[in-house]
């Protein structure tokens, strides 16, 4: 699948650990995303995860099969293995996974993104011109992710996003609630974790997430 910044639009992230270790409930919750227009969906399997590697890749191609039926971009994080294997759409990396250089080389017409946190890390991102995407954050304090790095404000979101010369998504505590404020910066949209797995509305919070409400 070819990238167009447009697909940034709403970027879900989840994995087994968000949902504590009910797999039956991810794929559940990623079913009503895509279907209620995310534009972006990332398998993201860290932190707390308990799954094996084997059943890391059951689970990664049931959502494979909901990804492309609904024709929403799948992005891998930081497990090239993985996403050769079930022909995933990109992949997916932190400033301390992967080194970039390793997955461009190996993951060729894939849709590849990096993770930044500092004006240093974008200007080093600019010098990448085989990367898709940044991603900036997080924003503001998350607990989705073990390990995070101090909120940087939208004002800093403004910054770092003006310094960049690839398309960016938001990420880091960003909610229905806030997310309209984000995309004062005019970023190319925002991605988010718990705000979609908590939601009672699926589709509402997904229209929100788009300023649309």
């Amino acid at each position: 699948m070819k990238f167009a910044k447009e697909q940034l639009a709403v970027y879900f992230i989840a994995g087994s650990q968000n949902v504590g270790g009910d797999v039956d409930k991810l794929i559940k919750i990623v079913s009503d995303a895509c279907k209620n227009g995310i534009t972006m969906f990332q398998y993201r399997e860290k932190d707390r995860s308990t799954l094996t590697d084997v059943e890391k890749l059951q689970v990664a191609i049931q959502l494979k099969e909901i990804t492309d039926k609904y024709n929403v971009p799948y992005i891998i994080d930081d497990d090239i293995d993985l996403m050769k294997e079930i022909n995933a759409d990109g992949i997916h990396v932190g400033q301390d996974d992967t080194k970039i250089e390793r997955v461009i080389a190996e993951c060729p017409n894939k849709i590849i993104g990096l993770s930044t946190h500092t004006l240093d890390e974008v200007r080093a991102a600019n010098n990448v011109v085989s990367l898709d995407y940044i991603g900036i954050g997080p924003i503001f304090a998350t607990q989705s992710k073990l390990k995070v790095k101090p909120a940087i404000s939208i004002d800093e979101l403004n910054r770092l996003y003006q310094e960049s010369n690839h398309p960016a998504v938001a990420i880091g505590g960003i909610n229905e609630d806030n997310a309209k404020a984000v995309l004062t910066t005019n970023v190319d949209g925002v991605s988010v974790i718990s705000d979609i797995i908590n939601s009672s509305d699926i589709q509402q919070t997904i229209n929100r997430l788009k300023g649309n409400a």
